[in-house]
């Protein structure tokens, strides 16, 4: 008989990556600790690589325990960072060949960039309704992010864009909250993060009593 290998849980992992990168960059848009309005640039090699590539490998390892969501959520964002970096990086002339065409053209163009990120983030948030508290609160953040950082672009106001970092912010840290639940439990500590379901108790019951949606017929 085959034997199948048990895979670790890797969204802390995914959720980790997808933190720390967004607490970096947060800190660049909001002008916190340098000039607003700063070169973000410190954040192409973790967006390349932590996360990029390692939330990537998480959502690849979703795939793999058969967590749809967050395969394509884990990767969808992989993706973004993976084409930030590479809008950020001179190598790719993403940006050159945007500011020969002026500035108005940079900002308009990034800003059409972002607007597809909020669209992509609103339908993850819909798909989160269901899950937990936190995982609700970080879509929620995340897609007003976005929603601020294109206004900001496209408007060209840096003070709106600062918003967006600020709430940036708030979105990394209840990534890493995220995260921490999803590690630290009394199997390894003294004590466990809350994390509070949103799923009906009538829906709860019906996955845990199989019996349940009978008796209800009866």
């Amino acid at each position: 008989m085959a034997q199948f290998r048990k895979f670790a849980n890797p969204a802390p992992l995914g959720l980790s990556a997808f933190a720390l990168t967004t607490f970096v960059l947060s800190l660049h848009n909001g002008g916190i600790g340098q000039k607003l309005g700063s070169p973000p640039n410190v954040v192409v090699g973790l967006a390349f690589f932590y996360g990029g590539l390692c939330q990537l490998l998480a959502g690849m390892w979703e795939f793999a325990v058969g967590n749809t969501f967050g395969a394509t959520a884990f990767s969808s964002y992989a993706g973004f960072w993976m084409a930030y970096a590479a809008i950020l990086k001179p190598d790719y002339g993403v940006l050159d060949a945007l500011s020969k065409a002026g500035t108005t053209t940079t900002q308009h163009a990034l800003g059409i960039f972002l607007l597809g990120w909020v669209i992509m983030t609103f339908i993850f948030l819909l798909a989160t309704l269901r899950t937990n508290l936190g995982m609700c609160l970080l879509f929620a953040f995340l897609d007003i992010t976005f929603i601020l950082l294109c206004a900001g672009e496209w408007t060209g106001r840096p003070h709106v864009t600062q918003a967006g970092g600020y709430f940036g912010l708030f979105t990394a840290l209840i990534a890493w909250y995220n995260a921490a639940a999803d590690l630290i439990g009394h199997h390894n500590s003294y004590f466990a993060l809350p994390n509070p379901s949103l799923v009906p108790n009538s829906a709860r019951r019906a996955v845990n009593d199989p019996d349940y949606k009978t008796e209800e017929a009866e």
